[in-house]
């Protein structure tokens, strides 16, 4: 299978599965939610992955009780009390509630059943028969492809650019700057959630500032207003850039043209800077 244009395993895409709808997830409620529903706060801190999935960092903050349900819970609950709970984490900012109109083509006329008849939640049930036509597709959402099979010269200068390019990370937490990093030969860098600071400090020990947008070896580096770091990418030659979109786990490490790049990343607030490789 391939996904954004890069080779996805079998195995990738049972974790894509656990990942996106886990045995366990969470239900974001305000206390007077939860007391009129019956759910109580579970006490369970979530993975890096559920973080990303289920958007944990954009919830309502009047949301502050999360009840973790099973599918068995949460089928257990009363209708009237499925619908209001599933409408209830739209209205917070939780991720992974679709639409019904979106996939009862491929799921079926059931799926309005599940809740209040326009938005649902995934449960592995729902993926077991569609997991190869339904992942994909919530991968790639909002997402370009990555082009590194029309790079035609790899540059010294970003050692491990093609090893990492067209590749998918084993879970959420690496991120643009370590990518960035071991793209360069720092050993590690891709596997870890790289903090600005150790970033900050590459940046100043094997940068200068300057280097062209067509030559290999220019690291941009996007910052906000209060001067932190937000997003980094590297030039490969020939107009093209690696860079890894987010530190979520459906974001691959890729190839895109510097412009794209920078369409990509273009944020009100944002600047850039260039800083050429000296080692």
């Amino acid at each position: 299978m391939r996904v954004l244009g890069i080779d996805v395993p079998p195995a990738l895409l049972d974790k894509w599965a656990d990942w996106l709808a886990p045995d366990q997830q969470p239900f974001f409620l305000t206390p007077q939610q939860a007391a009129a529903w019956g759910l109580e706060d579970t006490g369970r801190e979530p993975s890096r992955e559920d973080r990303d999935t289920f958007l944990t960092y954009a919830v309502d903050s009047t949301a502050t009780v999360v009840a973790w349900l099973t599918e068995p819970q949460f089928a257990a609950l009363d209708k009237p009390i499925r619908a209001q709970l599933v409408r209830a984490q739209v209205r917070h900012g939780r991720g992974a509630v679709p639409a019904v109109r979106a996939w009862q083509g491929l799921l079926g006329p059931e799926l309005k059943a599940q809740a209040d008849g326009h938005r649902f939640v995934w449960w592995k049930s729902l993926l077991a028969e569609h997991k190869a036509a339904i992942l994909p597709v919530i991968v790639s959402e909002d997402m370009g492809p990555s082009r590194h099979t029309e790079v035609t010269r790899w540059p010294t200068e970003v050692p491990r650019a093609q090893e990492l390019a067209g590749t998918f990370a084993d879970g959420s937490g690496p991120n643009c700057f370590g990518s960035v990093m071991a793209a360069t030969g720092v050993e590690g860098a891709d596997s870890v959630w790289m903090l600005r600071e150790p970033f900050e400090e590459w940046l100043a020990e094997h940068t200068v500032p300057g280097g062209r947008d067509n030559e290999p070896g220019t690291v941009f580096v996007w910052r906000n207003q209060a001067g932190l770091v937000q997003h980094a990418a590297i030039t490969i030659g020939d107009g093209w850039m690696f860079h890894k979109p987010a530190q979520t786990w459906r974001s691959p490490r890729k190839v895109r043209t510097v412009a794209e790049v920078r369409r990509s990343t273009r944020t009100a607030g944002w600047r850039l800077t260039r800083h050429r490789v000296i080692g």
